[in-house]
Formats: structure tokens, sequence, C-alpha cells
């Protein structure tokens, strides 16, 4: 994909998400590498229903920018994934309701938010280990996130938000609203009897591709 068709995909992904609610205002941020190794990432502070192609900040892998509007602070973590797991291209970071209001729940299992109960939750995402809470731009987010880079594809950021990953921009995507889903599942059925998925059935499916 070259440069400006991902810029394009940027914006008309960022308007969907806006357009369906997973984002409000100024909230989340996206990133995305490209093929020379550099980042095009939302600005700080702007609104993905209203992203502008040109604007895209474009950023190096050390995190000098380079061209275009100021990256977000929270660039940081997104580079830190990049820098520690290969196979990600593309980071998705949201506010998104279910997901956000499930990470100020008090008991979660660190290891893993969600325990499976659908497949695609564990074809897409697989498991959803808890960062601790720190501020935002807090420096350790990006030390956790970048020492647990491999663990998996998505985490949820304790009483802030999921930040998803993606072998490109739009399986980021998919990822993301995927495991938004599956938050506003496990809050409508809170309190009730679930049947979960079993250990051989999660090992089943994670040999399948979504």
């Amino acid at each position: 994909m070259t440069e400006q068709s991902l810029r394009d995909t940027m914006v008309m992904l960022g308007a969907s998400l806006f357009a369906r609610g997973y984002a409000t205002g100024g909230a989340g941020n996206l990133s995305a590498r490209l093929p020379d190794g550099t980042l095009i990432a939302t600005p700080t502070g702007s609104c993905l229903g209203r992203l502008e192609a040109d604007r895209l900040a474009k950023v190096s892998l050390d995190g000098r920018h380079l061209d275009g509007d100021r990256p977000s602070k929270e660039v940081a973590f997104h580079l830190a994934l990049y820098h520690n797991n290969p196979e990600c291209q593309a980071v998705v970071h949201l506010h998104c309701t279910h997901l956000t209001a499930l990470s100020c729940l008090d008991g979660l299992n660190p290891a893993n938010v969600i325990r499976p109960f659908t497949p695609y939750y564990v074809m897409r995402v697989g498991s959803l280990p808890l960062i601790p809470y720190y501020k935002p731009g807090d420096a350790r987010i990006a030390e956790e996130l970048g020492r647990r880079a491999q663990e998996a594809g998505a985490f949820l950021l304790a009483n802030h938000g999921p930040v998803v990953m993606g072998k490109n921009l739009v399986e980021a995507v998919n990822n993301m609203e995927e495991l938004e889903e599956t938050a506003r599942l496990a809050l409508l059925l809170h309190g009730q009897p679930i049947r979960y998925l079993s250990d051989p059935e999660i090992d089943e499916l994670r040999k399948m591709k979504p």
C-alpha cells in the first residue's frame, strides 16, 4: 500500500469509527507503519471523524516528528509495540464505551480480562491482558506495553481503554470492533451463568483464521 492510500484508509476508518460511536471528541488515536519503516499517526487532539490525509503526523521509529501535524503524546506507546513486536503494522487505541467501562471494574483478571466465550474473540484477539493504571502520557504505559508486546494482540489499560494491534490497519480496526462487541456482551451477561469455551475448544479455534 502506498503512503497516500494508507493515509486515505486511515481517514476513512477514523470517520467510520467515529460515525458508529467507537470514538468521541478528540479521544483515541491510530497509527500504521509505512513501507520505509516510518509511521503515520493521528495528530494530537484530533477527532477521528474529521481527519485530513495531508495533516496526519509522520513519525520516525525513534519518535522524531517528520511531517504533518504534531502526533498524539500517546504515539510513544504505539512505538513501543512496533519496536517489540515485528508483526505489528498498525495500532488502534480508543476510549470505546464498553471496553472503557470494563477497564474501570475492580477485580479484573490481569492475565486475561475477558474469559473466552465466543469463537471470534479467540480467533481475532485471543486474550486481553490488563495494564495497570497510569495517567495518560505516562512513560510507564509504553514500558509495560513494550515489555509485553508479544504476549497478546490486544491490551486493556486500566481505567483508560483498549490498545489493539494488527498486521495492517484494517485488521487492527476489525480486531478492535470484535473486542468491543465482546466487552459489550460480557457486560450484558454479567451475573448470568455463562457457558465459557473449554480449553480444547479454544485450542481448536486458535488454529483457525477469522
